[in-house]
């Protein structure tokens, strides 16, 4: 169990994720995840990160049940800063990330995912901000990474979830396979890319970082203010306690 890295192929690194049952990240998860992806891409021997999870999915955001057995705000802190650095150390890998996605995308996923320079999916993935359920925000950033601005507002308002052939239609997902050839179809795409020039590549990601059009570091920090401020409103508890339930709403809706 936790974040594992190995080497398939020359220039290829595999990174991990393994945190029974449904890939919740404790804070040390994501810290763990963040420097795996970094000394994966300081190894000058890499051209590729592929980025993969064991279990039920790929990411079901953060482990709410450690916020919940903390009577205050160091796990809140915890998870803000380690998820920060995690979705950063995709972002700012020194070689192209690729994401093999199957089963669930949720919150934390969608900033790991979002930051990556190419999505594999698998026919049963699924991709959503739940926040608004969870008493928490963020991740807008990266869902807006992956869909339009009017659909990103109605998937986070609403917390529904986008399948893998919706955002193949949007161009964010490479390639829709099964999900016994995911990891496959992930490789080949990484392999394709790890036969290009060593420096070059590298080159080509600072490159294309540098005239993406949204700071994402900075985006995404500011949205994790509004996060703290539910939490210290006391709404954040509430919503976690009744799973996004606002009290009273049964009733009035029968």
């Amino acid at each position: 169990m936790g974040v594992s890295t190995t080497a398939p192929e020359k220039g290829i690194s595999l990174v991990t994720v393994d945190f029974p049952p449904v890939n919740a990240l404790p804070v040390r998860g994501w810290y763990e995840l963040a420097d795996a992806v970094r000394a994966a891409g300081r190894d000058q021997g890499v051209r590729c990160v592929v980025l993969a999870a064991e279990g039920r999915g790929f990411n079901a955001g953060v482990d709410i049940k450690e916020l919940r057995r903390d009577s205050g705000h160091s796990a809140l802190i915890g998870a803000n800063h380690g998820c920060y650095e995690a979705f950063a150390a995709v972002y700012e890998c020194e070689v192209p990330v690729v994401a093999a996605v199957r089963g669930h995308c949720l919150g934390g996923g969608i900033g790991l995912v979002g930051n990556a320079d190419v999505v594999v999916a698998a026919e049963d993935a699924v991709f959503g901000l739940p926040e608004l359920d969870r008493g928490a925000l963020g991740a807008a950033t990266h869902l807006a990474r992956l869909v339009p601005q009017h659909l990103m507002r109605a998937l986070y308002y609403t917390s529904r979830t986008a399948t893998a052939r919706e955002l193949l239609a949007h161009g964010s997902v490479w390639k829709v396979v099964r999900p016994a050839e995911l990891l496959d179809a992930a490789l080949e795409l990484a392999r394709e890319i790890a036969r290009k020039d060593a420096t070059l590549i590298r080159l080509a990601k600072a490159a294309i970082n540098g005239i993406d059009p949204v700071d994402v570091r900075r985006s995404y920090r500011f949205e994790q203010g509004f996060t703290f401020e539910a939490n210290l409103s006391g709404v954040a508890a509430r919503i976690r306690d009744t799973f996004g339930e606002e009290p009273g709403k049964e009733g009035e809706r029968a």
